[in-house]
């Protein structure tokens, strides 16, 4: 076949149209005779014009569609085909379209698939025989066809399509190939709120009546979604995606095992068979079986690696094969899943092939790593020595980025590999190539330099990037010089450690860059100051403002009412945080750590104070001490959503109601909640709260959010801390909306709406703070106050010691301490936490806890506080 420059402008004329040409050009459509040949061109230009974005004003789109109608009467099947497309694109600009619905029906049930884009809610019964008949066609492509029309017709009528389910169920049990997969796909749709409509759906296709396997795919889906969502429905489904499990389709028998391996709180039994299903494929000849199946197992290993831990044989043939993708699973799933004895001669096989795979890929690895450093700390050393080995290999700065982390937290929770990781990260930085590697390793070997048995020997490496390195870097080496100035053992100075660094920093003066010499020249004024403790506070800089609160507040007194710049701004209220704390919110992890939950608590404890400060009834109780989580007290499916959060004031107690009316054509007026706390059990002991006032909604209208507010007065002192039920009735009047004036009619009804009770807790008077060291403050408070043991057992509901850490934190709304909410060991743990009442008062408690198959997780709690009854309070709220 000849090619030349002709040819080729030829075939790319098409693309260089316009639209006001092309409209010129359909005059072609009124010609007669007409030519097929042009005609299609044509149409492909418009079509072209369509997809690039291009719209035609809405009269040119209408003399086109109407033009284009003038093709029905051409026999030209190619023809025909172009002009079913050309009207679906032009249907939604063009007006009066639904003229042409004769046409398009008097054309063959082929064509539903134009037709449901032509017509609108009235007029679908005009169609209602013709889309019946094509879904029960012969055909496969015309019962598709319909099929699909039927879903786009859904959302404008569907009554009537919901009528079609008796022919729809008939194309799932006589139709073959996609015509089944689209048909389940419809009957899903129709019945999607009717749950037992739904099961019977899935028992009655599941007996092979249904040979697609896109359709058993849907049919595995919607069997997952039904066991998660009903206890009671677990089990049936359960044995049904067991029996996919062994289906002749391949994409049958992944999906079915990926869905028991993503069951919510899937036991061991449940996922066994799934996990020998899968073990089979590892030794397919087929990379895509192997692949499927190693993703699987690998997802799974993050939650239950215990129970694939049976594969690991079969798991570890594939460390060197040859498509690196598989491998890098691989590697990452046995990491997962190893014991302490394999440590080392899996790290020997994964040290082959690092060098063969991309960064993407060493970076999970090392991620998996980077776990496994925590999970087992006597074997420190052979991974301390894989993570130097491969921090030499080439690389880019994520992967870099990612070892030099892992080797921060061996640091941080190890602190047996302390010299040896320094020792490391001090022959990196000799020839690191990203400044802000080498500026947080200099900030880690000020910091961690001075507390080992030599620290002389880091000031070389640290003084050798002064000579060396750009500004930025040769300025963070001079603020890590100075800590080993200040650096004290046993409360008193090195002096030939202070000596040496007041000579490097002399010498410093003499920078060239003015930031290098004000460091040097304050840090060599402070070291040099008789009274060494502002030096020591200022150089050593152990706390900083909470940046995301700080930012906030920034944004808000700058974007707000200009005359607020008449008042300074308030940095009093910035709560400063440690350093360790504001390092926890740099470091990347999976799930967030306890130091980014408590400083996104605190940011929007910060933003409820602001919307609580506009409410005038509520300005007189003073500053907000203590906001809850947002809690759920209905679900989302119901007519009236309502979430409520508590605040703690120093007198009072705020209940916020947020109410959402999903009713339509409804509007509700004067909502509010009447909220009944529950008597104590204790006839003896007064509650301590007592109702003030209530700040309804006047109107609330169709998706409209309003805000209640119920206020109760805290009667006795600032350790009053009521524990108690809230009973919660919501009170409005109902509405119906005239549908032809839009407006509420006159009279409405009194309705009211029972929601979930709100619970009020301990936590909800307690404030997760941070301390350096937990082993001091447990013994002060253990000195001052009083102490609370007490043993429970969370039963099999709770998965895991990590789930169990989580929770507890979360529930009594304490900060864990010293990493202990990453969980090392799965069989025991260690979690300690610490926090303040809302008066000031500290809260210290020690839980032990251990973990078992059979009974779950059992825990010992131990709580100090300096408050009287805030310990009993802390430990109470466990149950």
């Amino acid at each position: 076949m000849r090619y030349s420059k002709k040819d080729e402008d030829a075939d790319q004329a098409i693309f260089k149209v316009d639209r006001t040409s092309v409209f010129q050009e359909a005059r072609l459509f009124n010609t007669s005779p007409i030519s097929p040949r042009r005609c299609r061109i044509l149409l492909t230009k418009i079509t072209y014009l369509l997809h690039t974005g291009e719209r035609f004003p809405t009269s040119e789109a209408t003399s086109l569609f109407f033009g284009i109608t003038k093709l029905f009467q051409h026999r030209d099947a190619a023809l025909r085909q172009m002009v079913y497309l050309v009207i679906k694109e032009l249907a939604d600009t063009a007006e009066d379209v639904i003229m042409v619905t004769s046409s398009v029906m008097k054309d063959g049930c082929g064509r539903a698939g134009a037709l449901c884009r032509i017509i609108d809610g009235t007029t679908v019964q005009a169609i209602e025989r013709l889309l019946k008949t094509a879904i029960v066609d012969k055909t496969p492509s015309v019962s598709s066809a319909a099929l699909v029309s039927s879903y786009h017709l859904l959302p404008t009528a569907r009554d009537v399509v919901r009528r079609w389910a008796n022919e729809t169920q008939e194309a799932v049990l006589s139709g073959s190939g996609m015509t089944q997969y689209h048909a389940i796909g419809l009957l899903y749709q129709m019945r999607a709120h009717d749950r037992m409509a739904l099961v019977k759906m899935v028992q009655q296709f599941s007996s092979g009546n249904v040979k697609n396997p896109a359709a058993v795919i849907m049919l595995v889906r919607l069997a997952a979604k039904l066991a998660d969502e009903d206890p009671g429905l677990r089990q049936p489904m359960h044995t049904l995606l067991d029996g996919w499990l062994r289906h002749k389709a391949e994409m049958v028998n992944f999906e079915a095992a990926k869905a028991i391996c993503e069951l919510r709180d899937v036991t061991d039994a449940e996922v066994a068979p799934a996990i020998h299903a899968l073990q089979l494929y590892l030794t397919s000849r087929s990379a895509v079986a192997k692949f499927n199946a190693i993703v699987i197992l690998h997802n799974l290993a993050y939650l239950r690696p215990a129970a694939v831990n049976v594969c690991n044989i079969d798991i570890e043939t594939l460390i060197f094969n040859i498509n690196r993708l598989i491998a890098t699973f691989v590697i990452t799933t046995l990491l997962k899943t190893a014991k302490e004895g394999s440590m080392d001669r899996l790290m020997g096989k994964t040290s082959a092939i690092m060098a063969d795979i991309t960064d993407e890929f060493k970076i999970t690895i090392v991620e998996a790593i980077r776990t496994l450093c925590l999970k087992f700390p006597s074997k420190q050393a052979g991974m301390l020595s894989f993570l130097s080995g491969i921090l030499r290999d080439e690389g880019g700065y994520e992967f870099k980025r990612a070892v030099v982390e892992s080797m921060f937290d061996l640091i941080k929770f190890v602190p047996e590999s302390r010299e040896e990781a320094l020792a490391h990260l001090c022959e990196f930085i000799e020839d690191c190539e990203f400044t802000k590697l080498s500026v947080r390793i200099l900030h880690l070997l000020g910091t961690e330099g001075p507390k080992t048995s030599q620290p002389t020997k880091y000031i070389r490496y640290i003084y050798n990037r002064v000579v060396l390195e750009n500004a930025v870097v040769r300025a963070a080496a001079v603020t890590a010089l100075a800590k080993f100035g200040v650096a004290s053992k046993e409360g008193k100075v090195d002096t030939e450690v202070k000596k040496s660094v007041v000579v490097l920093l002399t010498r410093c003066l003499d920078d060239p860059d003015d930031e290098v010499r004000d460091r040097a020249a304050l840090n060599l004024r402070l070291i040099q100051e008789e009274e060494g403790e502002v030096a020591e506070k200022f150089i050593k800089n152990e706390s900083t403002f909470s940046l995301p609160i700080f930012e906030h507040q920034l944004v808000m007194y700058v974007t707000g009412d200009q005359s607020t710049f008449g008042t300074p701004f308030d940095i009093s209220s910035i709560p400063i945080v440690t350093r360790a704390e504001a390092d926890a919110e740099d470091r990347p992890s999976a799930a967030p750590s306890a130091s980014e939950a408590a400083t996104s608590a605190a940011a929007a404890a910060q933003q409820h104070a602001q919307q609580l400060a506009t409410v005038p009834e509520l300005k007189p109780y003073g500053p907000l001490l203590k906001s809850s989580r947002e809690v759920e007290l209905t679900e989302a499916e119901t007519e009236y959503v309502v979430t409520a959060i508590k605040h703690i004031f120093k007198d009072h107690l705020v209940l916020q109601f947020n109410v959402k009316n999903t009713l339509m054509d409804i509007i509700l007026e004067d909502v509010s909640m009447v909220a009944t706390p529950a008597d104590p059990e204790d006839e003896e002991q007064a509650l301590g709260l007592e109702e003030d006032f209530i700040i309804p909604v006047p109107k609330l209208a169709t998706e409209e959010v309003g805000t209640i507010y119920v206020s109760f007065k805290r009667t006795g002192d600032e350790s009053n801390y009521a524990i108690t039920t809230f009973a919660n009735v919501l009170k409005f009047t109902l509405k119906e909306i005239d549908p032809s004036t839009g407006e509420p009619e006159d009279q409405g009804f009194e309705d009211e709406y029972q929601v979930e009770d709100l619970e009020l807790t301990g936590g909800d008077y307690v404030v997760p703070s941070f301390v350096g060291s937990f082993g001091n403050v447990w013994e002060q408070v253990g000195a001052a106050g009083c102490e609370v043991t007490e043993t429970f057992s969370l039963g099999t509901g709770v998965k895991s010691i990590q789930e169990a850490c989580e929770a507890l934190s979360q529930s009594l709304s304490l900060q864990p301490l010293e990493g202990s909410d990453v969980v090392a060991n799965t069989a025991t743990h260690n979690l300690k936490l610490f926090g303040k009442t809302i008066s000031g008062g500290r809260v210290v408690a020690q839980v032990k806890m251990a973990y078992s198959s059979k009974t779950g997780v059992a825990l010992k709690i131990t709580a100090r506080a300096e408050e009287e009854g805030v310990a009993e309070m802390i430990v109470g709220s466990v149950a």
